[in-house]
Order: structure tokens, then C-alpha cells, then sequence
């Protein structure tokens, strides 16, 4: 089996391990049964305080393709670098500690970056703990770099860095990292990838499943410094683009604008508009003065324009609507999709 195994693209997959425990042996299990048996898989214990390293160790020692680094607690970023600077496979992957994959994820990803001939691949579409549908026609395309860009950056498919893999040698000749220390530091490391990317692959099967029901996860509690965090770094991508043309940049300007509403939203979602009232004023004004521009240029559908328009006209009263929406979401989704699956 060895010649066939090494015969094949080898993929590094970078994990951040933080308070996983609960998740690990999931994610860990889907390493396992991939279809793609060229792996590096490296495990970065970023100081967890749960059993999570010891989890790590042990899969370590049954998968000889597995390493573990061991480190100080220094956020996601110092992490996923830290498996940058280990990584040696021809593609790289980033998953997140408290998703999985499906076996067929590594295979699908890489073929669809070899049959387009594009130093990146990503699907549209992903499982989530709420959607357990596949679609029903798989259709591969070849984006250029800047329509790619423009896709991760509106975005036409959930923001972050996994659900893609990267030519790990357009990472390191261009310099690559997760060099952001904000939150959203996937969306800079993608979008610099596509832009130095030759073009890019997309395909529609989802292959990676993305958790909506971890109440540890960032994208479920509301923090105001996270939606501080957020906009800046999208203006930073913004004030710094390899490709700045004007669909780039008309995208760019969507995100910003939805950055202000999703800060609202975390102001609200915190309790902490009283302490942040002078941020509530600025975002309120910002989502009004701008949301018919953005209306008018931005390359999204239907539906997004409507929500840009209920958003444009009673920003305060949306945010709301999307607390509660978000709320009873999480509430259904307890508990959901914990087993492993065979």
C-alpha cells in the first residue's frame, strides 16, 4: 500500500486544539477513514486546559501521520502558524478542532485543485449542524483569482479559512501567515491565498462539516472586541489588496458595511449598549448613510439586497431580529450531531 499512499499529493492538516475535548475524538476519527491516505496531521495544543492534549498524544501514537506541538496558550493565530511552520505536505487544510470532515473531504479538495489546475480549491457549500443535505449536482469551475477573492470576501460561502486547500508553496513564496491578530484572521489568510493564487478551483459537494452548536466557539457567544476586531480586519484587507480592482473593492466595501451591523449586533447581543453608546451611534449612522451603495454595487442576490435594505432602514430593530434568530438556532441545535458517525 505504501507506493499508491506516497504516489498521491501529500496535505497537511492544520489543527488549532483549544477546550476540545468534547469534540476531538469526532474530528480526529474522520481523519481516520479519509479516502486520501497521504496525510500529515499536525495537532497544535494551544495550552488547553482540558484533556484535549492528552487526546492529541494518544491519537499521536496509533496515527504515525499524526504530530502534536504542545505550546503556551497564544490565541488561534499563534497556533495555526506554529503548524505553518511544520507543515511539509504539497497542499495545505486548515480544520478547526470542533468540526469534521467527511472521508471523502481531502480526496474531493484535491482533485478538484488538480483537475482545474489551480493552486487553491474550496467548495460553496458545507454541513452544517443544522443542514444535513447533500445537493444533488456537483459542478466544477475555475474562478480567476480576483472573482475568488470577491467570493471569499461577500461572502458567497461561510467565512474561514477551512472547507479549502492551499498550494502550501504559494503560502511560503509569498509569505503567509495568520499575521492578523484580530478576529476573522481566516478571512485574511483565504483571501490572501486567492489573490496570489493562479486561479482557483470550485466545486458545490460538501465535504466538510462546520459545528453551529459549540457554545464555546466565537461565532456563538457576542463579544464586542470581536466585532471590534472583525471590522478592522477587513479594512486591513482592504487599505492592503494585491488585486484592488472594483470588484474586490465593491466587495470589500459589503463587508465593512456588514461588520458595522454584525458590531451592532454583539453590542446588543452583550448587554453593553450603555457602556458602548457612542459605538451604537457610529455604527447606526454608518449602516444608514451607506447601505444604498452598497445596495447598488454589490454583486449578491436577491435576497441578501433585501436584507441589506430592512438593515439600511432600522438597523436597530434588524440587530434584534438576528439576536433572536440566532438564539432560538443555537437552542434547537443542542446536543445535535455529537456521536460519531461510521
Amino acid at each position: 500500500m505504501e507506493g499508491p499512499i506516497l504516489s498521491q499529493p501529500s496535505v497537511s492538516i492544520i489543527v488549532a486544539v483549544y477546550k476540545s475535548e468534547q469534540f476531538l475524538p469526532k474530528l480526529l476519527h474522520s481523519f481516520e477513514v479519509q479516502t486520501h491516505k497521504n496525510l500529515q496531521i499536525i495537532l497544535v495544543d494551544d495550552g488547553s486546559p482540558d484533556d484535549s492534549g492528552r487526546i492529541c498524544d494518544d491519537y499521536a501514537a496509533r496515527d504515525p501521520r499524526a504530530i502534536v506541538i504542545h505550546k503556551p496558550n497564544g490565541g488561534t493565530c499563534s497556533a495555526r502558524n506554529a503548524g505553518l511552520g511544520v507543515a511539509t505536505g504539497d497542499y495545505l487544510m486548515i480544520v478547526d478542532g470542533d468540526d469534521w470532515l467527511e472521508s471523502d473531504c481531502v480526496e474531493y479538495l484535491v482533485d478538484l485543485a488538480e483537475g482545474t489546475g489551480s493552486d487553491m480549491s474550496y467548495s460553496l457549500n458545507l454541513f452544517t449542524t443544522r443542514d444535513r443535505e447533500q445537493i444533488v449536482e456537483d459542478v466544477w469551475e475555475t474562478w480567476s483569482a480576483e472573482r475568488a477573492t470577491a467570493a471569499i470576501i461577500y461572502p458567497f460561502m461561510r467565512l474561514g479559512p477551512w472547507n479549502k486547500l492551499y498550494k502550501r508553496s504559494v503560502v511560503v513564496d509569498n509569505n503567509i501567515s495568520f499575521s492578523v491578530p484580530w478576529f476573522g484572521e481566516g478571512l485574511y489568510f483565504a483571501t490572501e491565498v486567492a489573490q496570489h493564487s493562479n486561479h482557483v478551483g470550485v466545486g458545490r459537494r460538501k465535504v466538510y462539516n462546520y459545528r453551529l452548536n459549540n457554545m464555546g466557539s466565537g461565532l456563538t457567544n457576542y463579544n464586542v472586541q470581536n466585532g471590534k476586531n472583525a471590522l478592522g480586519n477587513i479594512k486591513f484587507i482592504k487599505e492592503n489588496l494585491t488585486l484592488d480592482t472594483p470588484m474586490v473593492r465593491h466587495a470589500c466595501d459589503w463587508h465593512i458595511w456588514r461588520n458595522y451591523e454584525f458590531l451592532l449586533t454583539q453590542i446588543i447581543g452583550a448587554d453593553e449598549m450603555d457602556s458602548e453608546d457612542e459605538l451604537v451611534k457610529e455604527c447606526v449612522t454608518y449602516v444608514r448613510k451607506n447601505w444604498l451603495s452598497v445596495f447598488k454595487n454589490s454583486e449578491v442576490g436577491r435576497s441578501e439586497k433585501v436584507k441589506i435594505a430592512c438593515c439600511g432602514m432600522a438597523p436597530m430593530l434588524y440587530a434584534k431580529l438576528v439576536i433572536g434568530r440566532n438564539r432560538k438556532g443555537l437552542e434547537a441545535d443542542k446536543g445535535k450531531f455529537m456521536d460519531v458517525e461510521e
